[in-house]
C-alpha cells in the first residue's frame, strides 16, 4: 500500500523540531531516525531523516542544509476542539521566538507556517450568508476567537 507524508527541510534542527511538534499534539510520536551515511551531503552519523506523528498524521523531517527555507506556500493546519485548546496550541507552536501573522497563522520558532483553526470554521461555509459575516470577523484577527467569530456569524 502507498501512503503520502509530507517532508519538511530543516537547516539542521529536524529532530529537534520534531520532538517540539510531538510535544504540543497528542496522539503523536518519533517513529524512527535515519542518520546520514558516509559518502552523504550531510555529516556521517548525524541526523539525516526524522519520521514521526503528529495525532496520527506521518510526516518526515529532513536535515538538508541552509538551502532552502520555509515559506507560507506550504502550511499545517491544526484544527482544534475549543478555545482551551486553540489557545494552548497557539501558545506552544509561538514558545520561543515564533511569529502571530494573521487570520488564525503563526510561524513556529523554526520559521514553519501553522494555521490553528476552531472544528466547525468549515461547517459555516455551507451557508454563504452565515460564512460571509465569518470571514469579516476572521480578516481582523490574528489568533481566532472562536466566540467572536461564532457571534459574528450569527449576527442578523
Amino acid at each position: 500500500m502507498s501512503s503520502i507524508a509530507p517532508c519538511l527541510w530543516f537547516d539542521s534542527q529536524a529532530e529537534e523540531a520534531a520532538a517540539f511538534y510531538c510535544s504540543i499534539f497528542p496522539n503523536s510520536r518519533i517513529t524512527s531516525t535515519i542518520p546520514y551515511p558516509e559518502g552523504a551531503p550531510g555529516p556521517a552519523g548525524s541526523v539525516m531523516l526524522v519520521t514521526f506523528e503528529l495525532d496520527g498524521v506521518e510526516v518526515q523531517a529532513l536535515n538538508g542544509g541552509p538551502l532552502f527555507t520555509f515559506s507560507e506556500a506550504v502550511s499545517l493546519v491544526a484544527t482544534v476542539e475549543d478555545q482551551a485548546e486553540l489557545d494552548r496550541v497557539w501558545d506552544a507552536l509561538l514558545a520561543d521566538c515564533g511569529q502571530e501573522v494573521q487570520c488564525g497563522w503563526l510561524k513556529d520558532k523554526y520559521g514553519f507556517s501553522w494555521q490553528v483553526t476552531p472544528k466547525g470554521l468549515e461547517d459555516m461555509a455551507q451557508d454563504p450568508e452565515r460564512y460571509a459575516r465569518a470571514m469579516q470577523a476572521l480578516l481582523k484577527m490574528v489568533k481566532i476567537d472562536i466566540a467572536e467569530l461564532e457571534a459574528a456569524a450569527d449576527a442578523a
